[in-house]
Formats: structure tokens, C-alpha cells, sequence
């Protein structure tokens, strides 16, 4: 089965969902804060579009779904208010995997336009001209029409890779990089994600805007070393415990196989950074 169906974080609103357990995204959606406001304010006074389409890929569910489309908007209100014109309408697309729970996103726009209505200081007119649309499906492929959006925004999704990389049977007991994988191992994680980021930029950049922005944060590392503990340890020890689950099982007559269970994630970056391209 294809990654793109199986692949989701764990949805509703309970004590082991995302939505209750993502306060490490939410900071680094805090900490980009300046960057993807920078980016919003040069589009806009660079282009004064009379619609914005913003764009959230990997949005998955709970509070942090809305977080950066709220910002933007009062990003835009902002500048239109100091120049004394009308806010524009919105367009936001919310866009992740088949299996995201877009059924939560989708109960909480009420709530969250009233809340942004508000703030903005409008009892019925910025906040209400805000339309938004699920978008299930892979970025890693075309998702919208040319030339419709005009910010892309990405936070901790684009170290997932589309698929399991080619030739990691050398790579026996470890479900990622580890300290004990061959260099081969390493090479096919480094490559698979080449091709998966260069498909990544070749379709949203069809689908941006002139003069369109793009901000994107990556999960990444400081070690030069892609098998460093930095990067593996977690990875290294949750390995041991799932091989040791397998095992008990099969002390326990479970006749199946399981030989390798992959995480389907490559940190390549060197460091924690936002790009705004």
C-alpha cells in the first residue's frame, strides 16, 4: 500500500492525538513568526492583490492548523489599515495526506472565524471573506492550479519522504539512519529525498503566483554526520523496542514476519532553519 494512504498523524482532539500533543510545532510556527510575516508584507505591497490564496501543506489537525492563516491575515489587515484600503478576500487551503482528519479542521472554522472577527475588530466583514478548502493529497505532486497561489507555507512536513528508498535491505534492525547503517543506506535516504524535494519545488513553483513566496521550516540537524546520535538515537532506541516487541510476539506463536519497519522521515538539513524562498 502507497505511503500517501496510510501515512496521517493521530487525529481527534484526545490525550494521544496530534492535536493535543504538537506544542513543539507550535513553537517553531512562533519562532518562523517574523520570516512568514515578512514574506506576507513584500507580496502584498509588492502585488495588492484584491484576493490572497495562501496555501498549508502538511496542515494536519488541532490548534496549530489555523495558527499561521490567522496570522497572515492579520498580517494583511494591518498594512491595509495603515494605507487606508480594503482588506482583500482569502482563500486558504489546508492540504495533507487521504487520512488527515480534516473532519476536526472542518468543525473548528466557526469558532475560529468568530475569534478572528474579533480580534480584527469586524463584526461581520474581514474574517467573514475567508473561505477555506481541504486539499487531501501528496505535495510531493501538482495540487493546485497554475499561477493561483500566492504564499506557500510549510512547517515539520517536508523531512517525510514520498516513499520508502530503494535498497535498504543491508539496513536489518534499524527502522531509519543509524550509527550501524552502511554507507549505502545513508545514500538512499540522500537520494530519495533530492528527488522528492526537487519534485517539490518544480510543482509549486507551476503553481505560485509572479512574485509569489514561498516559506517552508524544516526538521533537520547540526552534526555533519547524517548517523549521528543527533540524529539516530531516538530512532536507534525505539528500533530496540519495537525488534523486542516482535520478538515477544514471536515467543508468543505470532507466525508472521516482520523484518523491517521504516520511519518514513529524512532529516538532511544540517540544522534547524526556515527557508522563505
Amino acid at each position: 500500500m502507497e505511503v500517501v494512504q496510510v501515512l496521517h498523524m493521530n487525529g481527534g482532539v484526545g490525550g494521544t492525538s496530534y492535536a493535543s500533543n504538537s506544542l513543539v510545532q507550535e513553537k517553531v510556527i512562533s519562532i518562523a513568526k517574523p520570516i512568514t510575516e515578512e514574506a506576507m508584507t513584500k507580496l502584498f505591497c509588492s502585488t495588492s492583490p484584491t484576493k490572497v490564496a495562501i496555501a498549508d501543506l502538511g496542515c494536519s489537525s488541532g490548534p496549530n492548523t489555523l495558527l499561521v492563516a490567522s496570522e497572515l491575515i492579520k498580517v494583511v489587515n494591518k498594512i491595509c489599515d495603515k494605507l487606508g484600503s480594503q482588506l482583500p478576500e482569502f482563500q486558504v487551503f489546508l492540504n495533507d495526506l487521504p487520512g488527515n482528519d480534516f473532519n476536526t479542521i472542518f468543525r473548528s472554522l466557526a469558532s475560529f472565524q468568530k475569534i478572528l472577527r474579533k480580534q480584527l475588530g469586524s463584526a461581520s466583514g474581514a474574517a467573514g471573506q475567508c473561505f477555506f478548502t481541504g486539499v487531501p493529497g501528496s505535495f510531493y505532486g501538482r495540487l493546485f492550479p497554475r499561477n493561483s497561489v500566492h504564499l506557500f507555507h510549510s512547517s515539520y512536513s517536508l523531512q517525510w519522504l514520498s516513499q520508502v528508498p530503494d535498497g535498504l535491505e543491508s539496513n536489518k534492525g534499524n527502522i531509519f539512519m543509524a550509527s550501524t547503517s552502511p554507507p549505502c543506506v545513508l545514500t538512499a535516504y540522500y537520494e530519495q529525498f533530492q528527488r522528492d524535494f526537487s519534485l517539490f519545488l518544480k510543482c509549486r513553483s507551476e503553481e505560485l503566483v509572479a512574485e509569489g513566496r514561498m516559506v517552508l521550516t524544516f526538521l533537520g540537524r547540526k552534526s555533519q554526520d547524517p548517523s549521528s546520535k543527533e540524529c539516530c538515537y531516538i530512532w536507534e532506541l525505539l528500533a530496540t523496542a519495537l525488534n523486542n516487541m516482535v520478538s515477544e510476539r514471536s515467543r508468543a506463536s505470532y507466525s508472521r514476519d516482520i523484518s523491517y519497519i521504516y520511519i518514513y522521515m529524512y532529516m538532511y538539513m544540517e540544522s534547524q532553519i526556515v527557508v522563505p524562498i
